[in-house]
């Protein structure tokens, strides 16, 4: 039986199924506040996952409420440096392909970022500063300093293009972000990648993302076109980043581990290897899929939509060595 028919939300491109597969499925959840109930994020996964494999896309959302857009000081320029613009496309080929879940972000970054702490706050942004009892985060000490730099929860201004918003958030607005988009995202991901490794005995959480062109390192010919991130070893098994870099290697494909970008708040909640769930950050870099004003996309997105599918191919094979025999007998089938 076909799934019910998609809709995508207010300001978000048409949906694009994950796959060939008519019976792929998919899961709406929770909301963006101000844009009349449409969902946060989206979950798609085969009938059976054919390896143990999440992809995760969580700053290609383009949702943005007419209250939200009118806010913004220079909204082209805030929304095109704070997306990650078209790396939702690149995770669609890649799931269908490999026939790994998709959960897919359709709430911007410019709303809330999904790779920060709940407590990674500028309560400066807020009015009236923190509230007492409004069931908003205690201050704390993860990301303070990202925080003040104004990319952390919300995003509050943008290195050599100022402040971002005209005016304060009101701190109801920021509480409703914070359960309906972050909460709910994140209670979706780690129930996923639960389900997952219960199967197969372990799990990868591959957390797709796009970055600006680097420079070549000195005495490197090339910049990297890939960043692979896992905490400095934290957030996965070293045999899942040593495969994935050899098989790079053997490819020519300029890659670099955790620097500049070694992962986030996302793997460092969701990256339990001692529990058999393993997650690794891979940062695209956005000159290779999209047009030269790294707008819309461009002629290369297929072509680094195959070559991360083979990556993926290489980390689910992993992945499924790491389960063990349930994992082997799932591979196999």
């Amino acid at each position: 039986m076909s799934p019910p028919a998609r809709t995508s939300p207010p300001g978000q491109p048409p949906a694009r199924r994950p796959s060939g597969d008519p019976e792929r499925a998919s899961e709406n959840g929770g909301r963006v506040p101000g844009l009349d109930a449409a969902p946060a994020f989206t979950l798609t996964r085969p009938p059976r996952l054919r390896l143990p494999v999440l992809i995760a896309v969580p700053h290609a959302g383009r949702a943005y409420p007419e209250g939200v857009t009118a806010r913004m000081r220079q909204p082209a320029l805030a929304q095109l440096r704070l997306e990650d613009r078209h790396a939702d496309r690149l995770g669609v080929a890649v799931a269908r392909e490999t026939g790994a879940g998709l959960l897919v972000a359709h709430a911007p970054r410019a709303l809330l970022d999904l790779n920060r702490a709940e407590d990674d706050l500028d309560w400066d942004m807020i009015e009236g500063g923190r509230p007492e009892g409004a069931g908003l985060p205690e201050p704390g000490q993860r990301g303070n300093a990202r925080a003040r730099s104004g990319l952390g929860l919300v995003p509050r201004r943008l290195p050599g293009s100022g402040e971002i918003w005209r005016g304060r958030l009101a701190p109801a607005e920021l509480a409703a972000r914070i359960e309906h988009i972050h909460r709910a995202y994140h209670a979706m991901l780690a129930a996923e990648l639960a389900r997952i490794r219960d199967e197969w005995g372990a799990a990868l959480l591959v957390d797709l993302h796009s970055m600006p062109p680097l420079r070549a390192a000195e005495g490197e010919a090339h910049a990297p076109v890939l960043v692979l991130g896992d905490r400095f070893g934290a957030s996965c098994h070293t045999a899942l980043m040593g495969r994935a870099l050899s098989h790079l290697d053997l490819r020519g494909v300029p890659a670099a581990q955790n620097r500049p970008y070694s992962g986030g708040y996302v793997l460092d909640r969701h990256g339990a290897p001692q529990s058999g769930v393993h997650a690794v950050q891979i940062e695209v870099c956005r000159a290779t899929y999209l047009d030269r004003q790294l707008s819309e996309p461009g002629a290369g997105l297929p072509a680094v939509a195959a070559m991360l599918a083979a990556l993926v191919r290489e980390l689910g094979a992993e992945a499924a060595l790491l389960g063990g025999q349930e994992g082997l007998r799932q591979a196999a089938e």
